[in-house]
């Protein structure tokens, strides 16, 4: 049987409600939606554009941790409160998921906190298995 493995990032958010940023089975990863914290200062940028750059740093930590980077995403959830807000990402995504080009949906949807304005889940499957 192929092993689970659950990767925190510290944030206090997965202790408190109890789950993980990702789970690792064999190689597929699956990440949390994932907000624009800074984890380590547990604050959030008010511009939507910084928030989307930090949740893809904080995923990217995540895959990390699994072994895996952003290269190896094949499918990719948005959730965004604001339309609005969407447009302006476009070049965020681009940068760090243009090479993977995963499959993708967008939803519009309130997210836990107001300051939230944009949510990003991934699964990613490893394409090399770390060393």
């Amino acid at each position: 049987m192929t092993e689970r493995r659950l990767i925190s990032s510290g944030s206090k958010f997965e202790e408190e409600i109890g789950y993980s940023r990702a789970v690792v089975i064999g190689d597929d990863i699956w990440v949390s939606g994932t907000t624009g914290y800074d984890y380590s200062t547990m604050t959030i940028q008010p511009d939507v554009v910084a928030q989307c750059d930090q949740t893809f740093r904080n995923v990217a930590a995540a895959l990390a941790q699994a072994g895996a980077t952003l290269d190896d995403v094949v499918r990719v959830l948005f959730i965004v409160p604001d339309r609005a807000d969407w447009e302006p990402c476009w070049p965020v995504v681009k940068k760090y998921l243009g090479r993977a080009k995963p499959a993708s949906t967008l939803i519009h949807a309130g997210l836990q906190t107001d300051a939230m304005r944009i949510e990003i889940e991934v699964t990613a499957r490893r394409t090399r298995r770390p060393a």
